[in-house]
């Protein structure tokens, strides 16, 4: 997660666009970890099947860093570069979207949003094939930069699993 977390492309659409080192990292997971312990959800890491390596995360979270919307639950990714453009966005939004399933399905959330960086088409084309539909466009406190947010209510995730 490390060398992910060091790559300026990889980090190019998450707050301020800066590397983390592998202290900051660290403590990243750490933090994750102690999430499923108080939230009971959390990230999940994102292997490659046939190898075990580590392609980066998806999963859910409290988004603290945007208080305005809180309380909220997002579902994130992250995929390292060396794994950009190999179909592995599909996959990812297939994990995000057992995420969602077991946030709506499993842990009763009402609803579970995704924010992004304006620009990020990327990750909104994945934010669209979830469900979510757009509800509001602000600034990160941490950073200054615009974010748009996104939202799935339990009400239309049940309409479109049916």
């Amino acid at each position: 997660m490390a060398a992910i977390n060091a790559d300026p492309e990889v980090m190019r659409w998450i707050r301020d666009g800066s590397v983390r080192d592998e202290q900051q990292t660290r403590g990243g997971v750490q933090a994750w970890e102690s999430e499923w312990e108080s939230q009971g959800f959390g990230l999940f890491a994102v292997e490659i099947r046939s190898t075990g390596e580590l392609a980066g995360f998806t999963g859910l979270s409290v988004p603290d860093f945007l208080p305005e919307i809180l309380p909220a639950v997002e579902v994130g990714w992250r995929l390292g570069r060396s794994h950009w453009g190999q179909g592995l966005a599909t996959e990812a939004a297939a994990a995000a979207a057992a995420a969602v399933r077991f946030g709506f399905e499993e842990r009763g959330l009402e609803r579970i949003v995704s924010i992004t960086q304006v620009g990020n088409d990327a990750s909104e084309r994945i934010m669209t094939k979830l469900g979510m539909h757009p509800v509001r466009e602000t600034v990160n406190p941490t950073c200054g930069r615009r974010v748009r947010v996104f939202e799935l209510s339990s009400d239309q995730y049940v309409t479109t699993t049916r």
